[in-house]
């Protein structure tokens, strides 16, 4: 079989490290790309380009925006009495789509894993009790994915945060185990929202 053009490669090296592109996945776009007319390719490296400047985290709730602070936090329709923990940025966007939530939202950027030298202050939970002390937040709903790091942190928070005369609840266990909400669809999410329960740190 004869070698691929060095910039083919390249391309296919690059598409390969994105989460969810396979090796024939990453072959296919790259296939397509040297192919497109040039103007498409660059109207897509573009957009690329744009986004990647113009996106960032929000200061106070740490999800993706592109204005500061991001308009769900600015938002005075949204229910400020209720904060949602997620694990990432991106997480905000599946628990948007499920259309049932209206509170507010709180990103850890990550969970505690110690065998990745994750430890709690790695994580935006200084950040998150400044907050409990500034808004009017009555209920803290932890909406981590439902593996072992996951569990350890809603456990971990679960005792830290009684200090802060908050409810801290956790979304019911509607989520496939072993996995983020990246994969739960919107009903999924829904019931488990709806379906939340308090957690005690005994």
């Amino acid at each position: 079989m004869a070698a691929l053009p060095e910039p083919l490669n390249e391309l296919l090296a690059a598409l390969g490290k994105l989460p969810g592109i396979g090796p024939r996945s990453a072959e296919r776009i790259a296939l397509h790309l040297v192919q497109s007319e040039a103007s498409s390719v660059r109207q897509l490296a573009e957009a690329i380009t744009t986004a990647r400047e113009r996106i960032r985290a929000c200061p106070v709730c740490g999800g993706l925006t592109e204005q500061t602070p991001c308009s769900i936090c600015t938002d005075s329709r949204r229910d400020a009495s209720l904060l949602c923990i997620v694990e990432r940025a991106v997480d905000i966007i599946s628990i948007e789509r499920s259309g049932t939530y209206r509170g507010k939202f709180h990103v850890l950027g990550g969970k505690i894993s110690p065998l990745n030298g994750v430890q709690p202050e790695d994580l935006r939970i200084a950040e998150l009790e400044k907050r409990l002390g500034t808004e009017p937040v009555k209920e803290v709903i932890l909406a981590l994915g439902t593996d072992v790091e996951g569990d350890a942190t809603s456990f971990y928070l679960a005792k830290r945060l009684p200090a802060t005369r908050v409810k801290v609840t956790r979304i019911a266990h509607g989520l496939p185990a072993g996995s983020g909400l990246e994969f739960a669809d919107d009903l999924t999410l829904s019931h488990a929202l709806e379906g939340r329960r308090e957690i005690t740190s005994q």
